[in-house]
């Protein structure tokens, strides 16, 4: 009885995680040994996870299907059926080798669903994990208890990258570590294919097109995105995932200088949750010029929204023309009236901006004090009541003299150092 009631409920999210791909690195432990003579070395390398729990639920949370770990990855697949609902896993991983290590960075990718959180906790990036002994982490995944409605997006795949590397030894000298500065990556700028483009709009200024281009960073131990590197040599970033949907203000109108309800809630409350690097951010002058529905003149577009009203703020968003402006497919994608004839055969397939939800932009609807502009799930770009709900996907400039490591890939994300 109490499975068929379960099995009725219309807000059942249904979610797998794919958990703790281990990327084993051996630093300073990578050359080859050559050793000659009667002496001989048994060094051994081998991190591993263990064991994993059955789960702990909360509320109606169920597996799906029991755990399962191999030496280098970890399986969940949990039903939600509502609000409050959780279940967290302990893993175990075991430094079976006889070579110290530390937990040198962790990566986050999930497909960003609003109404599904994913936790980690116990383990953190600088751990050491001595020759010998188990560390132990717990991964908790819950159904959003802000969540008052069916969600659209019924589930959700998460994965967790630990890359551990050899400890260096005391006194001995760790293989130094390539930075990169803003200018190295302007140096890195294409004219094909995904990557980083000089902006032909914005003189000075360099923005990422393509499907999915190298610019995947770690900011506040979460995956973000390169948009640009600006003129000044500031770089903007935007999360990867989603916040929770959120109306843009409650008065109805597209005045983020009132200060709207979202502008106070990004620069209040989300600002106060970010931990880690925030003194890297650089508190930036915003552009909200409205713009006109539809437009076929991206240039006029743009010069609309950098038009007369700007705010200086830590966070915002990205705009509508950085939107259209991060699609390599300019021919057929290139301005809101291509993207709004063309989004559903081709446009999205050429962006890395669109994330198959929908979610706020900064731009302002000229036409309409009621309207801002919008990604929609399905890839259309245009204007909605600002006195309604979508999702928010915040944005930050980093300050101009940030060094960064790593090659910007999903798997080496940029790391600031």
């Amino acid at each position: 009885m109490h499975n068929s009631r379960r099995k009725r409920n219309i807000i059942m999210v249904s979610l797998l995680a794919v958990l703790a791909i281990m990327t084993i690195g051996y630093a300073a432990f990578s050359t080859q040994l050559e050793i000659k003579g009667t002496s001989n070395i048994d060094s051994r390398w081998e991190i591993k996870i263990i064991a994993i729990s059955a789960g702990t639920p909360v509320g109606t949370a169920e597996n799906a299907v029991a755990p399962s770990y191999t030496d280098t990855t970890a399986n969940m697949n949990v039903n939600l059926y509502a609000p409050g609902d959780s279940m967290t896993y302990e893993i175990t991983i075991q430094n079976n080798g006889t070579l110290d290590a530390v937990l040198n960075s962790i990566t986050e990718n999930n497909s960003n669903n609003p109404a599904i959180k994913f936790e980690i906790a116990g383990i953190k990036e600088g751990d050491t994990l001595l020759a010998g002994e188990t560390t132990k982490m717990t991964v908790k995944i819950s159904y959003d208890s802000n969540v008052t409605g069916q969600p659209e997006n019924t589930s959700a795949d998460y994965t967790l990258t630990l890359n551990y590397t050899q400890k260096a030894s005391s006194g001995e000298v760790t293989p130094p570590v390539t930075t990169i500065t803003p200018d190295d990556l302007k140096a890195l700028a294409v004219t094909e294919g995904d990557g980083l483009y000089a902006d032909e709009y914005e003189s000075g200024r360099y923005i990422y097109k393509g499907a999915n281009p190298n610019n995947y960073i770690t900011f506040n131990n979460e995956t973000w995105r390169i948009l640009s590197i600006e003129g000044d040599g500031k770089i903007k970033i935007v999360k990867d995932d989603l916040l929770p949907d959120r109306i843009w203000d409650s008065t109805g109108l597209n005045n983020w200088d009132r200060p709207s309800d979202i502008k106070t809630y990004l620069n209040g409350e989300y600002l106060e949750s970010i931990t880690v690097n925030k003194d890297k951010i650089e508190p930036s002058t915003w552009s909200i010029g409205g713009i006109i529905d539809y437009n076929n003149d991206l240039a006029g577009q743009i010069a609309d929204e950098n038009g007369t009203q700007s705010q200086i703020a830590s966070v915002g968003l990205i705009t509508a023309s950085e939107y259209l402006r991060a699609n390599s497919n300019k021919e057929e994608c290139g301005n809101l009236s291509l993207n709004y004839n063309n989004y559903y055969s081709t446009c999205t397939t050429t962006n890395w901006l669109f994330k198959k939800t929908t979610y706020w932009t900064l731009s302002l609807d000229a036409s309409n004090s009621y309207y801002v502009f919008y990604m929609h799930s399905s890839g259309l770009l245009t204007s909605y009541g600002a006195g309604l709900s979508n999702g928010v996907r915040p944005a930050i400039y980093l300050s101009s003299d940030i060094i960064l490591s790593g090659s910007g890939t999903a798997g080496d994300p940029y790391i600031i150092v």
